[in-house]
């Protein structure tokens, strides 16, 4: 069936969706790709374009005949609307049962394990290409595996055993959308104790293969391979689950006792200790307090809004560098380190562009998978390797010896 666009914004009206119609309108605007937004409220929209000419279509998050038309019209749906367990599974399915390509940037890993269980079956069967996790939160983690395992194997013939992330340096900021999201998880999981212990299993992603990573680490300890102390990473819990099932979907190409870890390297001696330990007691108390119904609407009161984010000068001046160490199988002095650098904010100019790379990838370019679930290294490794160091500001380098 002929669909009149290529990719459907879902979710522009948004804090992130305004950052993703700008980066489109001001990159592919005049481009082959034939591109329009969709939401509720049209009128809203309308004013958001601010003249520019995008087709506005209407759907409704929770109206089932709407979003079937929706998903029918496009080949890729993008959407930034979260909570996603909240807003977004009956997309998920609508773009299952018609055969549209879909791709998000959830990082609620209990809701993705229950996308896949319930519609993996049926998006083989349409052909549809469902990817989670297409921002910040998994793409340098994931792709940055990618990167360095192929280029272990291409000098050394073997994947690294054991692959370590550390932010190098790190500047943005959250905006109401993250916070509504882990909120709305923390919420979820206070009514449905199963929640929890989906997301405390470290291969939940995967549908059978495991290996030998363990609980996620939350308090601080000393990385002799980075002659550092090294505390928790606020994002570890669900980047490397998505890491452990692009293995999987792989066919093990990573190996099966590959392990990968993230962390927050600080610095050696007392300072680094005390750094890393101050890392991991803040992230466990700010775990604690949104856990509790009690404490939960004072967190609220001092974090962010939905829909408010960073300045447009925080966005604009934002930056991250992140270090992947891969450790050789049995010669240290074949270890190799790649670095993931991004210009912009990272969770949302960084991930703005990021995004729109992935859709086009899934819309345009000739990748090696059908229809199914798919992480971003597994569905198109290659493609973004291309595609962000040439348009998004996301570089993937090999450190010389």
């Amino acid at each position: 069936m002929e669909r009149p666009y290529d990719i459907i914004i879902w979710g522009a009206s948004g804090f992130t969706g305004q950052l993703v119609v700008d980066y489109m309108s001001k990159n592919y605007a005049n481009s082959n790709v034939r591109w329009a937004v969709a939401g509720r409220n049209t009128d809203k929209l309308t004013s958001i374009l601010a003249g520019r000419d995008v087709p506005v279509l209407k759907a409704d998050s929770h109206d089932t005949n709407s979003l079937d038309i929706l998903a029918q019209q496009g080949r890729v749906i993008l959407t930034t609307v979260g909570p996603y367990a909240r807003y977004g599974s009956e997309l998920v399915a609508a773009c299952a049962r018609h055969g549209t390509h879909y791709c998000d940037l959830t990082g609620e890993v209990h809701w993705m394990r229950e996308m896949i269980t319930k519609h993996q079956d049926e998006a083989v069967a349409s052909g549809a290409r469902i990817v989670h996790t297409c921002g910040f939160d998994s793409i340098p983690s994931d792709l940055g595996v990618y990167f360095l395992q192929q280029q272990m194997q291409a000098k050394h013939g073997v994947p690294a055993k054991h692959i370590k992330y550390r932010p190098r340096a790190f500047s943005g900021g959250f905006s109401g959308g993250t916070i509504d999201s882990m909120m709305a998880m923390m919420e979820s999981a206070q009514k449905d104790s199963s929640i929890m212990k989906t997301m405390a299993k470290p291969y939940c992603l995967n549908d059978k293969m495991t290996g030998l990573d363990g609980p996620d680490r939350m308090s601080s300890y000393f990385d002799e391979d980075f002659d550092a102390w090294v505390g928790p990473f606020v994002m570890a819990a669900v980047n490397t689950r998505v890491v452990r099932r692009s293995n999987e979907l792989l066919n093990g190409a990573y190996g099966t006792d590959f392990r990968y870890d993230e962390g927050t390297v600080i610095s050696k001696g007392a300072k680094g200790f005390l750094g890393a330990n101050a890392i991991g007691a803040g992230t466990m108390a700010f775990a604690g307090l949104a856990a509790l119904p009690i404490t939960r609407p004072l967190l609220k009161k001092f974090l962010p809004k939905p829909g408010e984010g960073p300045t447009p000068e925080a966005i604009e001046n934002g930056h991250y560098h992140i270090e992947l160490r891969g450790i050789h199988p049995t010669d240290p002095s074949k270890n190799m380190t790649a670095h993931v650098k991004g210009d912009k904010d990272p969770g949302y100019g960084s991930t703005s562009k990021m995004i729109v790379e992935s859709a086009l990838a899934l819309a345009q370019d000739d990748l090696p998978v059908k229809g199914g679930f798919w992480t971003p290294a597994s569905a198109m490794g290659d493609a973004l390797l291309s595609r962000l160091p040439a348009s998004a500001g996301v570089t993937f380098e090999i450190e010389s010896p």
